[in-house]
């Protein structure tokens, strides 16, 4: 009788795990096709979405009036946030996709501030229509990519859990089609991304000041080469290319090219003084030996060797094998945010391969600082109480129409995340607010 009983319990027992563990793993695959579903939808929305902004970026780039081109603007601007927020729905976070998410955040910001400007008064500069092209061409060749992986995703019905899969367990040696495919996405991306040199500081204005302030004699083209084969050290079997820029450029340059050791080289030198405005080196980079600190003193001394002084390291990212450094003229303890230098140099020898002072020449002259109206004390209660405020410091800023700021510069944190804050000296009114990429950026404090 005993016997039974328990042959008895034990079947219910069984039965009941059974039927519990049926349930649980029909619960666990319901929400596996959920999340599949939702990483679909954000997928192929993204393509749709990118498709769409390719064709509005290059729409753009054919309208001539100022009440078509801001409504089109600002839709470009919608599109890009509806694509971001379509990036932060896939299962990309173990997989690098920064470089699209900053081209994405470029086309916003870009298309953002010009639509909110009177363009009849300030209508879009040559500069800022070549930045438009680029945009366009960056879109398509993403767009292009995109369709891509679309089509293969939709041909072979691919998962997208495979994906997490893969990324979460590090698999190197399963070939993931979408992993590739996405890897391919950041490459084109990258591009732009490199062609720019780094992104914009917050507190400098996109917009493009006439080279008003840089004095000094006219140097010949003679010159001109003399001081590029000084600057790389090339031989004299070293073929330089010179030319001239045209009539209508805001500013008259010299613009070299040269290839030695299978390093193509591109610098722009200014008639008026023969100011090294900017230059880029391509080669291939090899295994990392130095640090960004190391990097970062290889760029300070090139400033001081080539008569930059009083810069101030303020931001630095790396990219690869590649440092990328912002420095910031310093007037009496004041960080003059206009006046900017980009460096960016390879970690794997410590030569400068880009420099960018156009900003500096563009902007730096002598300038009578007033004091401000408002304490430092005050203007930190103007910053919102929840931001943990670690740095501050006095800055001259540009706003969105280009008129120079004094300003206290706050940086702080809040539930993890880290913020750049501007409050005008004198009026106490919040001017900007930047949301810092913790990853990348590394802060210079002294």
């Amino acid at each position: 009788m005993f016997r039974w009983i328990a042959i008895t319990l034990l079947s219910i027992f069984i039965f009941a795990t059974a039927a519990w563990g049926y349930q649980e793993h029909q619960e666990k695959n319901a929400i596996l096709v959920q999340a599949e579903n939702n990483y679909q939808r954000a997928f192929h929305d993204l393509t749709y979405k990118i498709d769409l902004l390719h064709d509005k970026i290059g729409t753009t780039l054919a309208i001539n009036t100022k009440e078509t081109l801001s409504p089109q603007l600002v839709e470009i601007w919608r599109i890009t946030s509806e694509a971001n927020t379509d990036v932060g729905q896939l299962p990309l976070a173990l997989l690098p996709f920064n470089k699209t998410e900053e081209f994405l955040s470029s086309i916003g910001d870009f298309t953002y501030k010009t639509a909110v400007r009177d363009l009849e008064e300030n209508p879009l500069s040559d500069k800022e229509t070549d930045k438009l092209k680029d945009l366009y061409q960056t879109a398509g060749d993403i767009k292009s990519e995109l369709r891509k992986v679309q089509h293969v995703v939709l041909e072979e019905n691919l998962r997208w859990m495979d994906v997490q899969l893969a990324l979460v367990n590090n698999d190197q040696q399963q070939d993931n089609t979408i992993i590739d495919g996405f890897k391919t996405v950041e490459e084109a991306a990258k591009e732009y991304s490199e062609s720019t040199l780094s992104p914009n500081i917050t507190g400098i204005s996109n917009e493009n000041h006439d080279y008003q302030y840089i004095t000094g004699k006219q140097v010949s083209e003679k010159n001109a080469e003399k001081k590029i084969r000084d600057l790389f050290s090339l031989s004299n079997d070293t073929e330089v290319t010179i030319a001239e820029s045209g009539e209508g450029a805001t500013l008259q340059t010299y613009s070299g090219s040269f290839k030695s050791n299978n390093v193509h080289g591109y610098i722009d030198i200014s008639k008026k003084g023969g100011n090294i405005l900017s230059f880029m080196l391509n080669r291939k980079i090899k295994e990392q030996k130095l640090s960004l600190n190391e990097a970062a003193t290889k760029a300070t001394d090139f400033l001081k060797k080539n008569g930059l002084s009083k810069m101030e390291l303020f931001q630095s990212s790396q990219y690869d094998h590649v440092g990328v450094f912002q420095f910031l003229y310093n007037q009496d303890d004041i960080r003059i945010y206009p006046d900017k230098v980009q460096l960016k140099v390879a970690l794997d020898t410590g030569e400068i391969l880009g420099y960018m002072a156009n900003d500096f020449y563009r902007n730096h002259h002598d300038r009578t600082i007033e004091a401000p109206n408002l304490s430092i004390e005050d203007a930190k209660e103007k910053v919102n109480p929840s931001v943990t405020i670690q740095d501050q410091h006095m800055a001259v800023i540009e706003n969105d129409v280009m008129q120079e700021v004094l300003a206290y510069a706050f940086l702080g944190t809040m539930e993890e995340e880290t913020y750049r804050i501007f409050i005008d000296a004198n009026t106490g009114r919040e001017l900007q607010v930047e949301k810092l990429k913790a990853v990348e950026t590394k802060w210079n404090f002294d």
